[in-house]
């Protein structure tokens, strides 16, 4: 299998122009695996992190736990490579189209979204491919729904 085109890098000004970023400076981001067009997940850029991302070529997002930066997989080893970045209809969400190297759910899951309003209720539909530990270390705690995941 040939590999997939990775993004060229990009200078980001038309770009971060054409967002609409919300009152905190962040916008959705939906990951999306390129050749398969796997939903793997949503998080949240501000304008340093789109700008890195189409400079350097990692997907880099920002972290709203932490405050900070978070270069995917920088803890993990669970990489994003950028092959295109969309921006939407009204500029206000992207979607980013990855080359996902591992999971990339920190739960160890391919996916984020691993379970399904089924039966009256959720079922898990993906079953973790690594343990968290695995990916951490031992005193890892995890993040929860609410956390934002650091893989």
């Amino acid at each position: 299998m040939s590999q997939p085109a990775t993004a060229s890098p990009v200078a980001p000004a038309d770009v971060l122009a054409a967002i609409a970023f919300g009152p905190d400076g962040l916008v959705p981001a939906v990951a999306q695996q390129h050749d398969s067009g796997e939903v793997l997940m949503l998080a949240w850029m501000n304008a340093a992190a789109v700008a890195e991302t189409l400079t350097t070529g990692r997907v880099c997002y920002f972290s709203r736990s932490r405050g900070k930066l978070w270069r995917k997989g920088e803890s993990s080893g669970q990489v994003q490579r950028l092959v295109e970045l969309r921006i939407d209809c009204d500029g206000d969400a992207v979607l980013l189209l990855v080359d996902q190297h591992g999971v990339a759910c920190h739960t160890g899951r391919r996916s984020c979204f691993f379970r399904a309003a089924r039966g009256g209720g959720l079922v898990e539909i993906m079953a973790p491919e690594v343990s968290e530990e695995a990916l951490y270390g031992a005193g890892h705690a995890g993040h929860g729904a609410a956390g934002g995941g650091a893989t």
